[in-house]
């Protein structure tokens, strides 16, 4: 008796879910993106502030003038997974990115811890770009002479005078209001702060260029290979953001041929931007000096170069902006695919059909983001992104093992080379990275899983659509 109700009990979990009830359900999506549109959504997300802040702090402490080096070794520990995501998005066009594809090669349960630990990744990762946003826009109304009451610049903190982040509040609030205007509508706003946010990138290279020195880059590795690597595992986070485009395999024409271009496109130009503007910055500037807040900002004013400066302080707006239009958007996808599955309230899973978007699902996702951002400290919290991202690239590139087995999911698109070593070093790698993370995160993160666990034993078990059919 004993046996039989825990064989129940693991058939239930272990149950997989239809790749045919997912593309029915998702029809109701508007197909309107496109390879381009895919690799602009990615570089929103991947190329955010840290591209002026990350190469130069790595680099003084750590990397030296090899921090080129540095991005090149992160880029290939990520495109081992980007390379899994390619494979899940061409086999599998569906909405809800890891946490789908999980209930569809692992099961429900494996599935749902997945979308628990996207969860984290999508929502923390944007309240905490929000009150970075804040800041940074507050900076910059200061230079114009516009003093912002400080009540309303931080996290509820009475004692230090701060009640709420009100600019935090705002920018997400803007963000939802524009995806609620459907895909094209916000594509096309993504993709022209996206080119521009490049344009400004390509402006630091070229002015920075003409004030490149050489001998600036020798030694090239003054704290050697391990400083180097050290490097490396740092920057990995810099590309982190790449797998939100598998969030919207729903939503694009010709899935299985665009995905893939849009993951490893993604990854290909980040690199190259990362690679690009670590050296022109390591050549304008010896590394010992580039432990400041802003690096790229101190370089050309070492140069008398303000006034691209000051272009690069509203490059920062705008790449914090792509990036949290684009976890937004994937997060609200993310709760609309939970709930269409039963293991959220149903409601989450509905589409408004005047602009096909999940619309409740989105204001969901905005009312938990604008508290967390607006009212809440991050700063203990965002190495938590870290956890949520890997566990899911662990997961995935495990996936590809049962993925390529299943004689009822043939896929004619991107297949991971090297197969199966390589998504087998994917995982590996991902977890000697998940080993680097401290100990406090561990227990925090912890505790979220526990509670997913709960919400799923509770709730997510007795309206699982799939235990119902």
């Amino acid at each position: 008796m004993e046996n039989t109700m825990v064989s129940r009990l693991v058939g239930r979990l272990t149950k997989k879910e239809s790749l045919d009830r997912y593309l029915d359900k998702d029809s109701l999506l508007e197909k309107s993106m496109d390879a381009k549109d895919l690799v602009l959504l990615g570089v929103g997300t991947v190329i955010g502030s840290g591209i002026f802040i990350l190469p130069g702090t790595v680099a003084a402490l750590y990397s030296g003038p090899g921090i080129v080096v540095s991005f090149v070794l992160a880029a290939l520990v990520c495109s081992t997974a980007a390379m899994c995501y390619a494979e899940f998005s061409s086999a599998l066009p569906v909405a809800g990115s890891a946490y789908s594809y999980g209930n569809i090669v692992f099961g429900e349960f494996v599935g749902w811890v997945i979308g628990w630990a996207l969860v984290l990744e999508y929502m923390l990762s944007v309240a905490a770009v929000s009150t970075g946003w804040s800041a940074y826009l507050i900076s910059f109304l200061k230079g114009l002479g516009i003093t912002v009451p400080k009540a309303i610049t931080g996290s509820f903190d009475p004692a230090h005078g701060t009640y709420f982040n009100l600019f935090a509040i705002l920018i997400v609030l803007g963000i939802s209001l524009l995806l609620t205007q459907g895909v094209k509508t916000s594509t096309r706003i993504n993709n022209i702060i996206v080119v521009a946010k490049i344009a400004i990138i390509i402006l630091f290279i070229v002015v920075g260029l003409f004030y490149v020195k050489p001998s600036n880059w020798i030694p090239f590795m003054p704290y050697g290979s391990h400083g180097i690597m050290r490097g490396a595992s740092l920057v990995f986070y810099a590309y982190l953001g790449f797998d939100c485009v598998s969030a919207s395999a729903a939503e694009v024409k010709n899935p299985r041929r665009n995905m893939p271009i849009g993951i490893i496109g993604t990854l290909i130009i980040c690199t190259l931007l990362y690679m690009v503007v670590a050296a022109v910055l390591t050549g304008m500037v010896s590394y010992t000096k580039l432990n400041v807040a802003a690096p790229v900002s101190y370089a050309l004013q070492l140069v008398n170069q303000n006034w691209v400066a000051g272009i690069i302080s509203i490059g920062a707006l705008a790449g914090m902006f792509t990036m949290m239009l684009s976890m937004v958007y994937s997060s609200s996808r993310l709760i609309y695919s939970i709930g269409r599955d039963g293991l959220l309230p149903k409601g989450l899973g509905k589409i408004e059909m005047k602009h096909q978007v999940p619309s409740h699902s989105l204001l969901a996702v905005t009312i938990v983001i604008a508290i967390m951002g607006g009212l809440v400290s991050l700063d203990r919290l965002t190495q938590l992104v870290n956890i949520g991202t890997l566990v899911a690239f662990t997961m995935m590139s495990l996936g590809v093992l049962p993925l390529r087995k299943r004689q009822d999911l043939q896929n004619t698109g991107f297949k991971v080379p090297l197969y199966p070593y390589l998504p087998i070093i994917s995982a590996g790698l991902c977890v000697w990275m998940l080993l680097q993370l401290p100990l406090e995160t561990w227990i925090v993160s912890g505790i979220w899983f526990a509670i997913g666990v709960v919400i799923y034993v509770t709730y997510g078990v007795r309206h699982s659509q799939l235990n119902q059919n």
